[in-house]
């Protein structure tokens, strides 16, 4: 067991810390004022640096790297913002991983390539009004008519609609109850019949766009099928991978938060000297720290575990679970520490706040990561239905 980063892994952490922090933090402040989705001249820009499908297969495009090399990228630009994080966050961790793992090669070959050159962003496209957590309530329809896909329903807080090329669209292939009947469909964006509400106005994920996306006789080809009825145990599969992008997404804004409050204590005065001479401030920064790597390694953990395949869903969700609930922690700290200058839209560390709480509700709540945990623990998962 080696704790320990290869050369190799600290020289792409290195380029992608230069890179988030020299070039992104004035785009980052941007994204946040417009409310505004990253620039595609960005995404290009992404793509020449290899950050996009860190972990995805050289054949179609990625690096063809592990895991937690994609993480190790991930955290740097999520110390920054969301904003900039959620492009590597959806091809690295996110839907492109359910296309690698499970669509066929004409798929893979067709979307995954043009998300690594920065032409296209993928989102999954999960919950519904009535289906969030208790997500094998969804109602959206896949009817196979002909060779064909013909796709009826509605969606719900999916991060990226209306601004993503493509979604991997959670839907029903029959009336069987719970998980039988589902699994999922690749939809292009402009696809007739595909239509977008308002974007959200959220707490925080500010230039991460949110739409309602509505399926009106949507028709795609049989080929787009990535996950056939009956496969919804693989597409949770692939999402306990999204759990540990979700958890490092979390992460960053912790770390973060960290970084910077580390400076700020040691420049701020009051009473004649650096606050951070006070034991007060020295406790908090310990307990913050602590808090911080006690979570990368959570997270390390099940990304390395899971090089051979996917994350184990008890891993993944301790990762997911911790992570969400030291992030809230650790940047309500650093807030109070830096006072009215932490509370203060002109400077970061309330957008990390802001943000932090959003991970904890997105990709499966705090608590029903408990209810994963404990299901693991005891060997059998428990029914919420009365």
């Amino acid at each position: 067991m080696d704790f320990q980063l290869t050369d190799e892994q600290r020289e792409l952490q290195g380029v992608a810390r230069n890179f988030a922090q020299n070039e992104m933090k004035l785009v980052a402040e941007e994204l946040e004022a417009k409310a505004k989705p990253l620039p595609e001249i960005w995404l290009k820009r992404y793509a020449e640096m290899g950050f996009l499908g860190i972990n995805v297969d050289e054949e179609l495009g990625g690096l063809g790297l592990g895991n937690l090399e994609a993480l190790l990228v991930l955290e740097e630009f999520a110390k920054v913002s969301s904003a900039i994080a959620f492009p590597i966050f959806e091809s690295s961790v996110g839907p492109v991983k359910a296309i690698e793992s499970f669509a066929d090669d004409d798929l893979k070959r067709r979307v995954i390539p043009e998300v690594c050159k920065g032409n296209m962003v993928i989102a999954i496209s999960m919950s519904e009004p009535d289906a969030g957590t208790a997500l094998t309530d969804l109602k959206t329809s896949a009817e196979i008519k002909g060779g064909k896909i013909i796709i009826n329903g509605s969606k719900r807080w999916c991060s990226g609609g209306g601004h993503s090329g493509g979604y991997v669209v959670y839907c029903r292939f029959s009336e069987d109850r719970g998980a039988k009947g589902i699994g999922a469909v690749f939809v292009e964006k402009g696809r007739p019949g595909v239509s977008f509400g308002e974007q959200e106005k959220l707490m925080g994920f500010r230039g991460v766009p949110s739409a309602d996306i509505f399926f009106d006789a949507v028709e795609v080809p049989f080929a787009n099928i990535i996950v056939a009825a009956g496969g919804f145990s693989k597409l949770m599969e692939a999402f306990d991978l999204e759990r540990c992008g979700n958890a490092t997404m979390a992460l960053g804004q912790a770390a973060g938060a960290l970084e910077e409050v580390t400076e700020y204590v040691q420049l701020r005065e009051q009473f004649g000297r650096p606050i951070v001479e006070f034991q007060a401030v020295q406790l908090r920064l310990a307990e913050m720290a602590m808090r911080v790597e006690a979570a990368r390694l959570l997270i390390h953990r099940a990304a390395v575990n899971s090089e051979k395949g996917l994350p184990s869903i008890y891993e993944s969700s301790l990762a997911k679970c911790f992570a969400n609930e030291i992030a809230r922690e650790v940047t309500g700290h650093a807030v109070q520490l830096m006072g009215g200058y932490g509370y203060s839209k002109e400077y970061p560390m309330e957008r990390r706040l802001r943000d932090s709480w959003g991970w904890g509700i997105a990709g499966g709540t705090i608590d029903i990561q408990k209810v994963n945990i404990a299901s693991a623990i005891v060997g059998r998962r428990f029914n919420q239905r009365i």
